[in-house]
């Protein structure tokens, strides 16, 4: 394809940017009723609050400044688990506090080293790797991570595709404590050479199940087996996700300690229990027709379209359009220029329907989105599970309505009822 030449627009540097946040929902403290299982020996004691982990100054005082009064379950687990050094496989659902629950502990490490980055050398030597599946949520996890480490000498970079490479290494050049990456452009600076991994204690997975299957399964193994990439024993790796069916977890072991410990919060991989969910059994020559009156009964309400192709995606939006219905669409064929304006119509409510593929079912975390419309219903339950996660964050509700069509979605069914009754 033609060159890349796209530099996105650097983030905000003001500190009441920086720690921008909405704000949490009427069911926060619920979160504390579901019951957490760990596995493993000997786990250290769940945190009771941020107060107990005896992290440095700075450090409790951007937690309270990005909003976080008192820890998700997930993170009164998690945080202790890698403060003591432990890797670390986490179950969680959507919205419940993940990001945090790695970036916290890591950052507190990092301050207790006393980590400085060093700029314009030739090659990086960063401390932590944290990757994740789309350019989207990897960015979001660094524009978190620039909250925790406000104010100190650790510096956090974001590199992603879509964007020109050499804007990456400029980036990167500049001090590098905190990679967040996607797979590819990751390994290709690390080619390139712009990126030492001996120095690497903290290799962090987010959305883990999607990044050890079909995937990004062979890029991660990838990454693991450069030569100066630290053994599993020498480093600590933690992995998070909303879902990990079994043939993941057993995959994942390939990359953890043998003594590392799996935390459970609630079912694992059931859906968030604050998105009320409802089915309709729609055809596929019904379902616009459908579609246009919900859109039409909700008002000018956040709604979040999936559909199963890039071609649909864009149909759709513009077939809204033309029904005096403001849309946009994001997918993998749309430019990053493209699919950064169309996040940040949506967020902004410019066009308060977003037409969406997969790409925009893990991790984005969209304030107000009240709907989210399976207008195809995806091919695994996992997907259903993350895509429906986009409402009903942090302790606010939502709601989720799918079209189920049986000459497609019939694989669905039986998964679906589970989903439903848990």
């Amino acid at each position: 394809g033609p060159k890349v030449t796209y530099v996105p627009p650097p983030p905000p540097d003001d500190e009441q940017a920086i720690f921008a946040r909405y704000q949490t929902g009427i069911n926060f403290d619920k979160y504390d009723e579901n019951v957490v299982q760990v596995s493993g020996l000997d786990p250290p004691a769940a945190l009771r609050s941020f107060a107990d982990t005896n992290m440095c100054d700075t450090l409790t005082v951007n937690i309270a400044k990005a909003g976080y009064s008192k820890p998700t379950p997930v993170q009164k687990y998690s945080i202790p688990i890698i403060l003591a050094g432990r890797d670390l496989m986490a179950c969680a659902q959507t919205g419940s506090g993940k990001t945090a629950a790695f970036l916290v502990p890591v950052v507190a490490q990092m301050m207790r080293e006393g980590v400085t980055a060093s700029r314009f050398k030739e090659q990086q030597e960063p401390e932590c790797i944290i990757t994740a599946p789309t350019r989207e949520l990897i960015n979001q996890i660094f524009l978190e991570a620039r909250k925790f480490v406000y104010g100190t000498c650790i510096r956090p970079v974001v590199i992603y595709g879509g964007t020109q490479t050499d804007y990456s290494i400029r980036q990167v050049k500049q001090g590098c404590n905190i990679l967040c990456a996607t797979p590819g452009r990751l390994l290709d600076i690390i080619g390139r050479g712009k990126i030492g991994l001996h120095n690497v204690k903290y290799l962090v997975l987010d959305e883990a199940d999607r990044m050890l299957d079909m995937g990004f399964g062979a890029d991660m193994k990838k990454l693991v087996s450069f030569p100066d990439m630290p053994q599993k024993d020498k480093r600590q790796t933690v992995m998070f996700s909303a879902t990990f069916p079994e043939e993941v977890q057993r995959l994942a072991c390939e990359f953890l300690k043998t003594d590392f410990l799996f935390v459970v919060v609630g079912h694992a991989g059931g859906a968030c229990s604050d998105v009320q969910q409802n089915i309709l059994q729609v055809s596929q020559c019904f379902k616009r027709d459908k579609l246009i009156e919900i859109l039409h009964s909700i008002g000018n309400e956040r709604t979040l379209v999936f559909v199963d192709t890039k071609q649909k995606a864009d149909f759709i939006a513009c077939f809204l359009c033309q029904e005096n219905i403001p849309a946009t669409s994001i997918h993998g064929a749309r430019g990053q220029r493209e699919r950064e304006i169309a996040l940040r119509d949506f967020r902004s409510g410019k066009c308060p329907v977003l037409v969406a593929t997969s790409v925009a079912a893990r991790g984005l975390d969209i304030e107000n989105v009240q709907h989210v419309i399976n207008f195809d219903l995806p091919s695994t339950i996992e997907e259903y599970v993350h895509r429906i996660g986009r409402t009903g964050r942090c302790g606010n509700t939502g709601k989720a309505v799918g079209f189920f069509d049986n000459n497609s979605d019939g694989h669905l069914a039986k998964p679906l009822i589970k989903v439903l009754s848990d």
